[in-house]
């Protein structure tokens, strides 16, 4: 699986560097919270996948309910329903185990029941290592994706022995399951919200990447949570961002003190729209990625060293100086790369202005 953010950044020509513009930052932000839960979701990493990614969640809900669907196909019937009285079998509870993933050790409850003839599948008994869970998760738990995407990729996991039917179920009940998660209450306020992009691969009678974005969030205690999870074509623009962040405040996120993203489009106009007061911040690690796709691969470490001032300047005024001097050294070979960092400077200098931790 691939995570590179989509790209949107377009960046012309080769204009003599100048002193990049600033974007003052709006008042009512307390600068050392935000300034040290940035730097502790720094350190701790927000990566969606891998040990200690933010996963496990997400996985747990989709194995359940796919486990939920297996055994509601088992019996016939859904838990509670009257047509099971008398049927000669019923659930008869669950039973705790945890899965070694790509994602972390996973903790569920699979399902028993009283005949003790239920075969689990997806995570068969005595299974403890389950892999290849991250593109499952992911695509699964996107909104945006049709019954038949969430459909054909469980048929693929499941494989030719089990019938459509069950395919059917246990996809009603993945997508009930989703839908609930998706749909739940947030918190009122975020002190900081990172919005990205990630390549998946999506099943739909043929294999095609396609990003997923995803809004993480830091919480006022410090701890890390997906907001949501979008299904995109590559080609979504500012009322497709209007509709995630409206999506978000009608789910409870009153306020959100400031947003991280790379150069999405639409998207720092859409926040404004909807938290008039978030600083919009653009992404370092992106910055400086999209920098390197316009110059030789053996200049990428000195521009990396020479960008690095930059970026770990105390103040903005120290980061200005540095960056003019950056542009001074390099324009002439790499005009877009100085065009780069001038267009997106009002979105990069808001951090500077909190105390460095």
């Amino acid at each position: 699986m691939t995570t590179d953010a989509v790209d949107t950044a377009a960046v012309p020509g080769d204009e003599k560097a100048k002193r990049p513009r600033t974007k003052t930052t709006p008042g009512g932000v307390d600068p050392a919270l935000v300034s040290q839960l940035v730097t502790q979701a720094r350190e701790q990493g927000l990566q969606l996948s891998g040990e200690g990614g933010l996963l496990q969640q997400l996985t747990k809900i989709v194995l359940e309910s796919a486990l939920d669907g297996e055994i509601t196909d088992h019996l016939g019937y859904d838990k509670h329903d009257q047509a099971g009285a008398n049927s000669g079998n019923s659930r008869n509870g669950n039973r705790s185990k945890t899965v070694l993933t790509d994602v972390g050790p996973v903790q569920i409850d699979v399902p028993r029941d009283r005949a003790g003839s239920f075969e689990p599948a997806i995570v068969k008994k005595r299974q403890r290592r389950l892999s290849g869970v991250e593109d499952l998760v992911l695509s699964l738990s996107a909104k945006g994706l049709t019954t038949g995407e969430i459909s054909a990729h469980l048929a693929e996991v499941y494989g030719a022995e089990v019938s459509r039917q069950t395919i059917s179920t246990i996809t009603d009940k993945v997508m009930d399951g989703m839908t609930e998660w998706q749909n739940r209450p947030l918190d009122p306020v975020y002190p900081v919200v990172f919005l990205d992009a990630i390549n998946v691969k999506i099943r739909d009678g043929k294999v095609a990447n396609r990003p997923i974005y995803v809004a993480l969030a830091v919480t006022a205690d410090g701890h890390r949570d997906i907001l949501g999870l979008w299904a995109g074509d590559g080609g979504e623009g500012a009322k497709f961002w209007l509709q995630i962040c409206t999506e978000l405040k009608n789910r409870g996120v009153d306020d959100v003190l400031m947003a991280v993203c790379d150069g999405l489009t639409g998207l720092p106009d859409a926040i404004g729209e909807v938290w008039p007061r978030t600083v919009v911040q653009t992404c370092v690690v992106h910055l400086l990625r999209n920098s390197f796709r316009y110059a030789a691969r053996q200049h990428w470490d000195a521009i990396a060293k020479a960008l690095k001032p930059v970026y770990t300047a105390p103040t903005e005024a120290a980061a200005t100086e540095r960056f003019l001097e950056f542009a001074e050294a390099w324009s002439s070979r790499y005009p877009a790369i100085v065009k780069l960092w001038e267009n997106a400077w009002a979105e990069f200098v808001p951090f500077l202005a909190f105390d460095a931790e």
